[in-house]
């Protein structure tokens, strides 16, 4: 079977950059302008937390899905001999891993415990978990600023200028 030169491959590696953009674009316009945006509008705390909540629910959702699309793209390309997408690869799996965490583990546990305390008819933080749930919303926080560090860096890497056949004898 004929490999194909790289410069066929163009309209895969610019659909990949396209879709590596407007997600980390998303991430970043939703953690670091819509989230403290609904915080200072909203005056009411517990419903500006369940908003963005569920905004960040969805960006989980649409990361692992983006995530896995971007990884398989990403292994066909290096396949066909655009090994530069080898180090992307590991990206992405980073980035699958904190958006898989946070859709998961860390929001419906977040979710849950709003929802206990809400059925007893108090504010999650005026609840017996309030403690549990400011941990798990530090500890998600701090795993949403390891996403976005890892998907500057991703889109830094992927607007390099690199030859396509540059890593050509490396091993994959």
């Amino acid at each position: 079977m004929k490999t194909l030169d790289a410069p066929n491959h163009i309209g895969a590696q610019r659909i990949f950059i396209l879709i590596a953009g407007l997600w980390v674009g998303s991430l970043l316009t939703v953690g670091y302008l819509v989230a403290p945006a609904i915080f200072s509008t909203m005056s009411d705390r517990q419903a500006a937390g369940m908003v963005a909540g569920s905004i960040f629910r969805l960006e989980a959702y649409l990361s692992v899905t983006v995530c896995i699309g971007l990884i398989v793209l990403a292994n066909l390309l290096v396949k066909r001999g655009l090994y530069q997408f080898r180090i992307i690869r590991w990206l992405l799996l980073a980035m699958l891993f904190c958006s898989a965490t946070a859709a998961s583990i860390f929001i419906p546990w977040m979710n849950s415990l709003r929802d206990h305390a809400l059925a007893q008819g108090m504010p999650v933080m005026l609840s017996p978990s309030a403690t549990v749930f400011g941990r798990l919303h530090g500890a998600s926080s701090i795993l949403f600023l390891l996403q976005s560090i890892l998907g500057i860096f991703l889109v830094w890497r992927l607007s390099k200028n690199e030859h396509p056949h540059q890593h050509q004898h490396q091993d994959q």
